[in-house]
């Protein structure tokens, strides 16, 4: 009973996601609303009008002005979820929608740079400044490149691989904190940001590119990242977002990005230096953030505001590691169970986020919340 029901949510995200075709509204859009020339270039204020679209529990971006976007983020998961579902089924439908969306991916790369590389497609204000639409991540170019990468195991075309090398060669280009244990890979290329998620999400598509195309310099890359990373792991088990004093809190989404990333580099180097990091790092991971009852925890010391990230990552996570850990697609199923009871809507689409009280944001966002939620349940269906 309960894989017809992953099976009959995930369908009804699917038909979300293409009758909406691939568009939808972002954490992130509130620079795009018609209100920014009030915040006049000021990187504050720039923040403080994306957070009142981001924070707020009512959906403000019709009266903002703030329309659904394409988003490369969304497709790319979507095309994840469809090779998923192809590996599961071999229909011939999921892999025609898998190849449209890499289709779309590669020719909607950033046009800042040569090679291949991706990023929001919107201007957007964070803490470590303004960054303009198209500017690329080793966050998103890592994990679009590992959506290649799968897609290439699964069908050898050649044009895959050709993206496989060309944004290899970016996640190469940009700079890296060189330190004594390890070099952090930038969160972007036009300055070092230190940030273990993208740092470890770099590294794992750098090995997995390594594999294909025998490029040393990736290995090497790859490998001093994950010493970086791996050798600032907490004595629990944890990682800080990153190393800087205003940015050391814990949280589910990252955590599992660099738990999912840990494993993918030793699957694809052949490198089991850091399975302690990584034995530690999943205890930590499903002993802190999941709930008895399946409710996935924020934070580590704080639960609230429940963020559909959060649900999606910790169904992709605990079923990625429930080979080595059967107990974790327990928790997986719980996960799942909890998310479609509460999180669902009547015509497929996830909701935001849920604060105390049962307050809901129901807010529609396409990457953040369908497109991860559809890859996450295709993960788990093919588990059950």
């Amino acid at each position: 009973m309960f894989k017809l029901k992953v099976e009959a949510s995930l369908n009804k995200v699917e038909r979300w996601i293409e009758q909406h075709n691939y568009k939808g509204y972002d954490p992130s859009d509130g620079l795009t609303s018609f209100l920014r020339p009030l915040t006049f270039k000021n990187t504050l204020l720039e923040r403080i009008l994306q957070q009142i679209g981001r924070q707020s529990p009512v959906n403000l971006r019709p009266l903002m002005g703030i329309k659904p976007l394409e988003s490369a983020q969304g497709r790319s998961y979507a095309a994840w979820g469809y090779l998923e579902r192809y590996r599961r089924t071999r229909e011939p439908l999921y892999k025609a929608k898998a190849l449209d969306c890499l289709e779309w991916m590669d020719r909607n790369k950033s046009p800042n740079y040569q090679d291949h590389s991706w990023g929001y497609l919107f201007d957007y204000a964070s803490r470590g400044g303004r960054r303009a639409g198209y500017e690329s991540t080793a966050v998103w170019t890592g994990l679009t490149g590992q959506v290649f990468l799968e897609a290439y195991e699964l069908f050898g075309i050649e044009r895959h691989l050709e993206v496989i090398k060309s944004a290899s060669r970016w996640m190469k280009m940009i700079p890296r904190e060189k330190t004594l244990t390890g070099a952090c890979i930038s969160y972007t290329a036009t300055g070092q940001g230190s940030i273990h998620n993208a740092n470890m999400i770099g590294a794992a598509f750098l090995a997995g590119a390594a594999q294909y195309t025998r490029d040393d310099r990736a290995l090497e890359v790859a490998r001093e990242a994950m010493q970086y990373s791996c050798s600032r792991q907490l004595g629990d088990g944890a990682w800080y977002y990153a190393e800087k004093n205003n940015c050391r809190w814990v949280d589910n989404f990252h955590t599992g990005y660099n738990l999912d990333s840990l494993k993918r580099y030793a699957r694809y180097s052949g490198d089991l230096s850091f399975q302690q990091n990584l034995a530690k790092g999943i205890e930590y991971y499903r002993n802190t953030f999941i709930r008895d009852d399946g409710f996935p925890r924020y934070y580590c010391k704080r639960s609230y505001p429940l963020d559909i990230q959060c649900a999606s990552q910790s169904i992709e996570t605990l079923t990625f590691f429930c080979g080595e850990l059967p107990d974790c697609l327990i928790l997986a199923r719980k996960v799942a169970d909890w998310t479609i009871e509460n999180m669902q809507d009547e015509d497929g689409h996830f909701y935001y986020r849920l604060y105390p009280f049962g307050l809901k944001a129901k807010v529609p966002l396409i990457h953040w919340g369908q497109a991860t939620m559809y890859r996450a349940l295709a993960c788990l269906l093919s588990k059950l």
